[in-house]
């Protein structure tokens, strides 16, 4: 079944358009269960009816003219039970309704299935046979495993438009060009501008499709790439030609000879001669031939697959690189991809990025949190985004809602540049509170730090009223480099933000690799990552660059005094009965080359729900806390943040997060010692409110959210949070607490903010 899936999956992916893909789909399928039609319904949710839109057995004059309602009929009724619906006599069910403008002979036999993604019905999936009789459970469960990868191939046809296109005349299509796409809102703000796609280089299945006009042009970049690509092949040979064995040598040979086979040149060219571009003919060419070996029963040939795919990478890296140099950036550019990293955005011209679509990550993945410190819109897990009709279409992405425009409408274009006017009026607004303290209608204050990674950060940082720095991620000088950093080196990057801040604090965490962090020169392979070696684990098994990092720290802060240490990832007390061994230990040896060095304070990062148990415990080693809210969420949760399929789980607001939230601040407090909170609920407006109420001494957000968390603080009483805490607190979902602290911030008439999620 395995083998036969994968390859129906492998025919429907390179099938050119969704309509061939769904023909490639039943037919593939009806063989495979030897029946006599197999049909795919879809849903059109604008007119609340599924469509017959592929069939292979049926009067194909019946595709698109077969409807049904939600509630009507066998198919109604699979998709309303969402489950699975097995009948040996169709016919004699209640809800049975004959295809009757198919004209075909009476179906006794029924088997109908959903085809569901991310909890929604968007279709259903059936296969039929005139004898009588109930499918087997091999057939059946052949059926539901087949339309869940169905569901992935119509939610992406969904997203991009496909669909639609179907389901409404060509003439309708023509006048109605807008599509809207829905993901999660990752960093605040409207960003109008042209697409540009970015897909991973050197990836196969990446690659989009992507019509071309100057034909000549993509021949020569191919045979270019071709050139450069034997070329490798050459010097890898000559080079290795002394210490491999004379049948590993070999292996060049047979690359050498596919790069001169005319079979694969000439597909490949014939394929841009149908207007394709160069990596797009490439990808088609090489996965038909890689599909072809993986067929094979023979399990050396088999294997020649895998040389296949690493030989067209290379050409593909090549062409690649040739066409990226030609690469020109709009002067307001809106990456889109299945990922975007840091690289991506530092490509694009000062001033020219004004938005970031990506299809996977949340709002708490890494490159939303750089677009909120960047202050840059950003919509993530957007379904269908890497397709070439979205490359150079004017688009308007909705980073509070999570929407993004294709094509607007002017009357759309219009309502986002009202609305864009007015959110910059507002930020003109909050300039009025930049020199203010953090201070509630009632008289209570809490301090507002921000998080960084890059000194150069500390003008925008104290120009929006910082107090000081609240998480220095440490990590990113070492994941700048090519090697561990040199004392000396870390020494001048840590004393230019404690100097930047002087006096104001600056917390510098220790650091926190491993995870989705990672140091090129020192890789770290784990089956879960994010269950592994990371933070404080990774440098307590190595002092020497513990040490190294912590002396350069102390010797940074010399005459400043300003510098608060911070361990990262911490699990149980015996780790920071370590940590401040070896602390103490850098201390005395800083000590005797500059006395005027003074012991900083030391903190520990609640970021495991073993901390939160024991954070009193931790208090009385330490002289303050400060909860990760980032991770503590994902591990109480069991939600990996970077998931899109299980994002909309990963919610500060869930009850057990408040409740280990509260606990911590308690813990803290019971021993006499200040608590924080960094990460991005921080640097929320509706999670102030809460924040605030539970006690919590400081808050340490991206510079960007500040001066909204300030004017909530300022506009709201003490005594008015408390309240709100305790129905709160009650509350066992965590999408009531979200309304409730909406509807809490409209009637305190602040509710030009509550668009602002995190």
């Amino acid at each position: 079944m395995l083998k036969l899936l994968r390859r129906i999956v492998q025919e429907i992916s390179a099938a050119p358009t969704f309509a061939q893909a769904l023909c490639i789909m039943v037919k593939q399928i009806r063989d495979a269960v030897d029946t006599q039609a197999c049909s795919i319904f879809l849903l059109n949710k604008a007119k609340q009816e599924y469509v017959l839109m592929a069939t292979d057995g049926l009067n194909l004059d019946s595709i698109g003219q077969v409807r049904f309602k939600l509630n009507e009929g066998l198919i109604g009724f699979v998709g309303e039970r969402e489950e699975p619906l097995n009948l040996e006599d169709a016919p004699s069910h209640p809800k049975f309704r004959p295809f009757e403008s198919c004209k075909e002979e009476r179906f006794r036999a029924f088997l109908g299935v959903p085809v569901i993604h991310h909890r929604r019905v968007l279709g259903v999936l059936i296969i039929q046979q005139r004898e009588q009789r109930r499918f087997d459970e091999s057939e059946e469960a052949f059926l539901v495993t087949a339309s869940a990868q169905l569901a992935g191939v119509i939610a992406h046809a969904e997203a991009t438009g496909a669909i639609t296109e179907l389901f409404e005349p060509k003439t309708a299509q023509e006048n109605k060009k807008e599509i809207i796409l829905s993901g999660i809102p990752g960093s605040s703000g409207i960003g109008m501008g042209t697409a540009m796609l970015i897909y991973p280089p050197a990836d196969l299945d990446a690659v989009p499709d992507r019509k071309i006009n100057d034909i000549d042009y993509e021949i020569r970049l191919f045979e270019k790439a071709l050139a450069a690509c034997r070329l490798d092949i050459k010097v890898l040979s000559e080079r290795l030609s002394q210490t491999l064995p004379k049948e590993e040598q070999e292996l060049f040979e047979v690359y050498l000879h596919l790069l001169n086979s005319s079979t694969l040149i000439d597909e490949v060219i014939e394929q841009i001669r149908a207007k394709s571009w160069a990596q797009g003919a490439l990808c088609k060419v090489i996965k038909k031939h890689i599909a072809r070996f993986e067929e094979m029963e023979d399990e050396y040939l088999r294997e020649r697959a895998s040389d296949f795919y690493d030989l067209g990478r290379r050409i593909l890296s090549h062409l690649q690189n040739a066409q990226n140099q030609g690469r020109h950036f709009k002067e307001r550019t809106i990456l889109i991809g299945e990922e975007i990293t840091a690289t991506n955005l530092a490509e694009v011209p000062e001033g020219y990025l004004v938005g970031i679509v990506s299809s996977r990550g949340s709002s708490s993945s890494h490159v939303a949190i750089l677009a909120r410190a960047l202050g840059i819109p950003a919509v993530m897990g957007v379904d269908g985004i890497a397709n070439v009709h979205l490359e150079g279409r004017e688009m308007i992405l909705d980073g509070y809602q999570g929407h993004v425009y294709i094509n607007p409408a002017e009357l759309v274009q219009s309502e986002f540049t009202l609305l864009a006017e007015e959110k910059r009026q507002f930020t003109k607004h909050l300039e009025q509170v930049r020199n203010l303290p953090a201070q509630t209608i009632d008289n209570h204050c809490v301090s507002l730090l921000v998080n960084t990674g890059l000194a150069v950060d500390a003008d925008l940082s104290l120009s929006i009223g910082a107090e000081g720095v609240g998480l220095y991620r440490t990590e990113i000088p070492f994941m700048t480099r090519d090697r561990f950093p040199a004392e000396e080196e870390q020494r001048l990057i840590y004393r230019q933000l404690l100097q930047a801040f002087s006096p104001r604090p600056v917390v510098m965490r220790t650091l926190d690799v491993g995870g989705d962090k990672a140091l090129s020169y020192f890789p770290i392979k784990e089956e879960n990552p994010f269950l592994g070696w990371r933070g404080i684990r990774i440098t307590l098994d190595h002092p020497e660059v513990f040490l190294v990092q912590v002396r350069a720290m102390l010797r940074a802060s010399s005459e400043l005094n300003n510098l608060w240490l911070m361990l990262p990832m911490i699990s149980g007390v015996s780790e920071v009965d370590e940590a401040l061994r070896l602390i103490k230990q850098a201390y005395q040896e800083v000590l005797e080359e500059d006395p005027k060095i003074i012991w900083p304070p030391i903190g520990v990062m609640i970021e495991v729900p073993s901390a939160v148990y024991q954070a009193r415990d931790l208090a009385k080693r330490v002289n303050f806390l400060s909860v990760g809210s980032n991770d503590l969420i994902q591990y109480l949760l069991a939600v990996d943040r970077n998931n899109t399929r299980v994002a909309n789980l990963y919610d500060g607001f869930h009850p057990a997060v408040l409740c280990a939230l509260q606990q911590v601040v308690q813990a803290a407090h019971a021993e006499n010692k200040t608590v924080s909170i960094c990460g991005e609920m921080a640097g929320d407006p509706l999670a102030a409110i809460v924040l605030l109420a539970m006690g919590f001494d400081a808050l340490s957000m991206s510079p960007s959210a500040l001066p909204k968390v300030k004017w909530v603080i300022r506009h709201f009483a003490l005594t008015h949070a408390h309240e709100i805490l305790q129905v709160v607190l009650t509350m066992d979902n965590p999408h009531a607490v979200r309304e409730y602290l909406s509807l809490s911030l409209e009637q305190a008439g602040l509710g030009n903010l509550i668009h602002v999620r995190k």
